[in-house]
């Protein structure tokens, strides 16, 4: 490294250093965010209030409650058919199950007996995972059937849903903060009218960029780490994958998050104006559009086309793989070549628009 980047490498240091608000989003922000986010974003569904009306009042009947009331999805309480549009509007009950009264007789038969399920669907996706769980216990229950299912289920055999977000949320945050805190670096220089005093100085344009972005790459690769270590030890994801090649394909996203504050930086005018473009740029594509909680695929046609330019598209693919399946590199190389792809334009784009104001 050349005296001149050791110079600006130092002076960006001692700047985080001594900023009470620079160190705060440096070391605190990251967990924050993924403790927040790990706690408020899940799909686990637990203690559903069900309302139940028993009208065959058997032990047969009374077996499928204890059964329903033994698992800690649903939480089970007795209503009447005449009140359920009370007890969905109070919301009081997300579900009611209705037990006819020849359902012992039928069983005795033989038969399948048909027990009615109403939901409240203001919530569709709630709504269908009750359809479906409830649906499938009740008829282990209900049917002996022709022939029996034995699923296995793979990479997630708990399915919870920390292991699917976790290693979302690791992707949004590190995106936001690298991103974040680059974008404010020249914008801050220009803002407090410290911009002339180094355009005066030897330094070249491409060594500016380089110095002020060198430190943020090493914070934002130990934020990584951080939360990765943290994701794992709190939230208890696996790593089933290689760490080397996790972190290495964070670097890589690092670099990405990176070179987009850097471009955002030289055209911003203010801390305010690049710290708003970041956080529009990175946070709802990143949510939104790259499968972070939606699937790309059941997306409309145009946002699939928008998610491919969404760098977090490619870095769930890879950080996902990598954590849940254990992929390798040899089932990776296509994103990890489209962050770098990205990583080179952005990188060139920065360069070309500062010496564009510059001029």
């Amino acid at each position: 490294m050349s005296r001149v980047l050791l110079a600006v490498f130092r002076k960006e240091m001692l700047h985080i250093l001594r900023d009470p608000q620079s160190l705060f989003m440096v070391l605190t922000m990251p967990l924050l965010m993924l403790f927040l986010y790990g706690y408020a974003i899940t799909l686990d569904m637990r203690s559903i209030d069900t309302a139940i009306v028993d009208e065959s009042r058997s032990p047969e009947s009374r077996e499928l409650i204890e059964r329903l009331s033994s698992t800690p999805f649903f939480r089970l309480s007795g209503a009447s058919v005449e009140g359920v549009h009370e007890l969905f509007q109070s919301r009081k009950a997300r579900c009611l199950l209705i037990i006819p009264r020849n359902y012992a007789e039928r069983l005795a038969a033989g038969r399948e007996s048909q027990l009615q399920l109403l939901i409240d669907a203001s919530d569709p996706n709630a709504a269908n995972f009750i359809n479906a769980y409830l649906s499938r216990l009740v008829a282990t229950e209900n049917s002996p059937g022709l022939f029996s299912v034995d699923p296995r289920i793979l990479y997630n055999p708990d399915m919870r849903s920390a292991n699917f977000f976790v290693p979302g949320i690791i992707a949004l945050i590190l995106i936001l903060i690298s991103a974040l805190l680059t974008s404010i670096a020249i914008a801050r220089e220009k803002e407090t009218g410290t911009m002339e005093q180094l355009l005066v100085s030897p330094l070249k344009p491409a060594q500016l960029i380089v110095g002020k972005v060198l430190p943020y790459v090493l914070i934002g690769f130990v934020d990584g780490l951080a939360i990765l270590v943290a994701g794992s030890l709190w939230f208890r994801v696996p790593i089933r994958g290689s760490l080397a090649l996790v972190m290495a394909m964070m670097l890589i996203y690092v670099l990405t998050g990176i070179s987009l504050g850097i471009l955002i930086s030289t055209v911003a005018d203010s801390q305010a104006t690049a710290m708003l473009a970041t956080v529009t740029l990175t946070v709802l594509p990143s949510m939104l559009m790259s499968g972070f909680i939606f699937p790309v695929a059941s997306m409309p046609r145009l946002f699939q086309w928008l998610s491919a330019v969404v760098p977090a598209t490619y870095f769930l693919q890879i950080i996902r793989g990598i954590i849940l399946k254990g992929n390798t590199l040899a089932n990776l190389y296509p994103q990890a070549a489209v962050l770098l792809g990205m990583d080179l334009l952005l990188i060139l784009a920065s360069m070309r628009a500062f010496r564009s104001r510059l001029e």
